[in-house]
């Protein structure tokens, strides 16, 4: 059984937590503990005491504890790729990606843990001196998803740690295995007792108690956007300061002048790949009139010849969906578009395999409309929806026709409509002829409207969630 870290120690839950992996159900990775909203306190009490001496301490102490972190992941991120392969149901080559993108997040935010830096500021009154500075905020309670077990728990982490923070980390239940390895690796990094704590379980109690907890002074979340909102509304009572990121219904526009083998591959890879469990998956495509016909032919057929089956196998290229509820979710949303009228082309099925497991044929709708709810909610499974528009003007209408705002793509070999869709195009994240899902480590990460709140993600912007900024003046 793995246990929980809380105040530098592992501590057994009252309960515990198979984790299953989803390209054979007969397997049971391994037990982990169940905590509840007593470890919530336990760990939030160790992390308040540890707070004081982890704020003032040195950014070398800091770079020397991330540093030997990212440096761990990155040696074996074959190891850790093989266990998220495993319960999570990512390929192998793209869950080994994940494991080493975790430990460059490590390794970038170790580097800003010693750039923090701060400005002095003439006064406008003789004598006085200004400055402004930046200081951690406190105790932090971050809360992950099950769709990037390892990446995701970094770029949260990392930052925290690097600015001085204390962390309560919850991890997603349905994958405690990656979050569980990373608190392994953290536990012997030199970070002092209870500076970072780890309390697995459900969250209608884990991460209940965490939103909840007066001693938490900001909560870092990622998952759905009914949750989130709840964060919020929780963290906004008390005076907690919130960072949300809530997922998308990203729209890839494909005008008539992009290269058709590369706008179907692009749509691919953004639409079904991670088996569109990201939220940044290309779930809306939207195609102008003149190429549509060809679009949707080959993109049905490239969608018919993806090979299904378990994450680990070096022919697979779309794994299984994570559990038996999102298998019955997909499975739902093939139902509602065909009921409105969409027309299914491709895969939209449960798939058999030796091994019993959740094995979902990626599918493509076309005749849909931005009218239709698999063109409105969330599937967050490889379902994709071709839209037909008349023009760029129209294409670009219907995709910031959403409530959501994460990411936005387009292909095309024009360079007014690229030019013209970036600036113009309502998500915090363009791309031009790339994936809708996709990003790099080091920038920042997060969207706008029902899909973001607070500060961005990853890259030197994290410091805006992570700190708080002091103004001193002196007078000489």
């Amino acid at each position: 059984m793995r246990a929980n870290l809380i105040a530098g120690q592992w501590t057994a839950g009252k309960q515990t937590n198979p984790d299953i992996n989803p390209s054979d159900v007969s397997d049971v990775i391994d037990q982990y503990a169940s905590g509840d909203a007593a470890a919530v306190d336990a760990a939030v009490a160790a992390a308040r005491a540890a707070f004081p001496a982890w704020s003032g301490s040195t950014p070398q102490q800091r770079f020397d504890a991330l540093d030997f972190a990212g440096s761990e992941i990155l040696a074996r991120r074959a190891e850790l790729g093989e266990l998220l392969a495993r319960e999570e149901g990512k390929t192998l080559p793209e869950a080994t990606g994940e494991a080493a993108r975790a430990g460059q997040i490590f390794k970038f935010f170790a580097g800003e843990a010693l750039r923090t830096a701060g400005e002095i500021i003439p006064s406008i009154r003789p004598g006085m001196s200004v400055e402004v500075t930046r200081e951690p905020i406190g105790v932090v309670g971050l809360i992950t998803p099950w769709n990037f077990p390892i990446a995701i728990p970094a770029w949260k982490i990392a930052p925290a740690l690097a600015y001085g923070n204390c962390v309560v980390f919850k991890p997603a239940d349905l994958v405690p295995g990656c979050g569980w390895a990373l608190a392994d690796i953290l536990s012997r990094s030199g970070l002092p007792a209870g500076v970072f704590n780890l309390v697995m379980g459900r969250g209608a109690v884990v991460g209940e108690a965490i939103i909840h907890h007066p001693g938490i002074d900001g909560i870092s979340f990622t998952g759905s956007q009914a949750v989130g909102r709840r964060v919020g509304e929780a963290a906004f009572k008390r005076g907690a300061k919130f960072q949300l990121e809530m997922g998308g219904k990203n729209p890839l526009v494909v005008l008539d002048d992009a290269q058709l083998d590369q706008a179907v591959e692009v749509a691919v890879q953004g639409s079904f790949y991670s088996t569109g469990q990201r939220c940044t998956a290309s779930s809306r495509i939207i195609v102008t009139q003149g190429i549509h016909d060809k679009f949707v032919s080959r993109l049905a057929e490239r969608a018919r010849a993806l090979v299904v089956g378990d994450a680990r196998d070096p022919k697979t290229q779309i794994g299984p969906v994570v559990d038996a509820r999102q298998l019955e979710q997909d499975e739902r949303y093939i139902g509602i578009g065909k009921g409105e009228g969409a027309k299914l082309l491709a895969g939209g099925e449960r798939v058999k395999r030796d091994k019993n497991g959740y094995y979902f044929a990626p599918a493509v709708f076309a005749e849909a409309n931005n009218s239709m709810r698999i063109c409105r909610e969330e599937i967050f499974g490889p379902v994709a929806a071709v839209v037909r528009a008349r023009d760029y003007d129209e294409a670009l209408a219907l995709a910031n026709d959403t409530e959501f705002g994460l990411s936005s793509g387009i292909c095309t070999t024009s360079l007014k409509h690229a030019s013209h869709f970036k600036r113009h195009a309502q998500a915090g994240l363009v791309m031009v002829n790339a994936p809708t899902a996709g990003v790099d480590y080091h920038v920042p990460f997060g969207g706008r409207k029902g899909s973001s709140y607070g500060p961005r993600e990853q890259g030197r912007y994290a410091v805006e969630f992570y700190t708080t900024v002091k103004t001193a003046y002196t007078l000489a």
